[in-house]
């Protein structure tokens, strides 16, 4: 980035940015206000862009592999407060002090791009999808009309229509969400929808109590859902799993006949394939069977369109001069939604199929990795044999290994895993998640995600634990 060498004056990154005074003898007021040319200095602001671009590189995208880094600065919230100047003030700062505060934000930032950072289901850093956020944050698009976003609605059907045809089906619809809980929520209100069309402009009244049926392994998004959506969390049944994290099918059946024979009005199975916490896959095939016996949310066929359009003739126009059938904003809850496809077209783009395919077939060999050296290492139990590529596990600290497995043991081994987060995050090297799960005390999940994970870093994760909690 640089420049225009056509523009006078010199470039300054600490110039303020400052109104730009036309002449005089031009100038239009309204209301006191001077109308004639821009407001703000735009050789100023493309200056810092590039400033804030070279700092991004450096700090960021070329530290991003180095394990060497820390994967966070841990500070305490009030201390965390006195270090960073957060106060918005009457006038503006030079730049100089912005690339200070830009600084200051990617240094006590959690590097979730680090290799070692375990903590949650995303990680890494992916360049081209980097780059492809950058494109779309300086465009700044909203995907709703073919008229304000003729690319990023042709890339999101491209990608829409390769991802159906990997499932195995001939034709299908769909939009890109923020994330895997709108989508939930998308997937129920459009089964309510499809359950009772009218609902969509007589609203609640006069509908049977409405039930839904999920796994008890499942996503906490599908309470928040069934809150959000009127539906109530009561009414969401959760059915048993079994020692894998499962669902049950024959549990699954006996609640939809229970749940019939209260006068209640089942509208919606929700599997999962690939539970949170567990990986565990729902049998889909039974699940499948069972829902077409009882006639519940199954398929669906152009129905986004019909549950949430508004026909904003604002927006929606049907004598537009080109094909309508492209302005797909009405198939969303949302007006202005971001071209998320855009990362992941990108980054398909670059690696093709077979390279996708390839970095999920590391990510599995990895775990299955990490889970021969988990039983091979005194200390180290896993809760069960993975299924997919979350890896569950105790550290049982030495002064543990000799006392039986009784409440006391356990009570104690609570504590373990809490204590050694604490640890890791104080000194930075490492990031990893910890929960209880039904019954079972704290134990730590780790799911392979980023690329740039390695065998190196396998190994380094067990040892870090070790390290940090062997005198405990």
């Amino acid at each position: 980035m640089s420049g225009h060498p056509d523009r006078d004056g010199p470039l300054d990154g600490d110039t303020h940015q400052r109104e730009m005074v036309p002449s005089k003898r031009s100038a239009v007021l309204v209301d006191g206000v001077i109308l004639n040319g821009p407001t703000t200095d735009a050789r100023a602001g493309e200056k810092f862009v590039e400033d804030a671009c070279r700092l991004i590189m450096e700090e960021v995208v070329l530290k991003a592999t180095d394990v060497s880094e820390k994967v966070c600065e841990w500070r305490p919230p009030e201390q965390l407060k006195q270090l960073l100047d957060l106060e918005m003030r009457d006038t503006g700062e030079p730049h100089h002090r912005l690339l200070e505060l830009c600084q200051d934000v990617i240094r006590y930032s959690v590097k979730t791009n680090h290799p070692r950072f375990f903590n949650q289901l995303y990680a890494g850093l992916d360049y081209y999808s980097l780059v492809a956020r950058f494109m779309t944050e300086a465009l700044n698009p909203s995907v709703y009309t073919y008229e304000v976003s003729p690319v990023f609605l042709l890339v999101e059907e491209a990608v829409l229509k390769k991802m159906i045809e990997f499932i195995g089906w001939k034709e299908g619809d769909g939009i890109f969400n923020p994330g895997g809980s709108v989508s939930n929520m998308y997937a129920m209100n459009l089964a309510r929808y499809k359950y009772c069309p009218d609902i969509k402009e007589k609203g609640l009244s006069g509908l049977p109590r409405l039930i839904l049926f999920t796994s008890a392994e499942c996503h906490y998004s599908m309470k928040k859902a069934a809150s959000f959506l009127g539906i109530g969390t009561e009414n969401v049944c959760f059915v048993e799993t079994d020692g894998r994290g499962k669902m049950i099918p024959a549990e699954l059946e006996k609640q939809i006949w229970q749940a019939s024979k209260e006068g209640a009005a089942p509208f919606l199975v929700c599997a999962t394939s690939g539970t949170t916490v567990l990986g565990a896959f729902d049998p889909l095939d039974e699940i499948a069977d069972i829902c077409e016996k009882h006639g519940l949310w199954l398929h669906v066929d152009d129905l986004l369109k019909k549950c949430y359009s508004a026909k904003a003739s604002y927006l929606f126009q049907q004598d537009k001069f080109y094909d309508v059938s492209y302005d797909t904003g009405d198939k969303s809850i949302q007006c202005s939604r971001r071209p998320d496809a855009f990362k992941f077209w990108m980054t398909w783009k670059a690696l093709g199929t077979l390279g996708l395919e390839e970095r999920v077939n590391r990510a599995l060999a990895l775990s299955r990795y990490l889970v021969e050296e988990i039983k091979k290492r005194e200390g180290f139990k896993l809760l069960l044999e993975p299924e997919y590529a979350n890896i569950c596990f105790w550290y049982i600290p030495p002064s543990l290994r000799e006392m039986k497995e009784g409440p006391e043991f356990w009570a104690k081994l609570n504590l373990v895993a809490p204590a050694i987060k604490e640890r890791m995050m104080k000194k930075g090297s490492l990031m990893l998640g910890y929960q209880p799960h039904r019954g079972k005390v704290n134990f730590f999940r780790q799911v392979v995600i980023s690329p740039q994970v390695s065998r190196e870093d396998m190994d380094f994760l067990l040892d870090e634990i070790d390290l940090l909690g062997r005198d405990m």
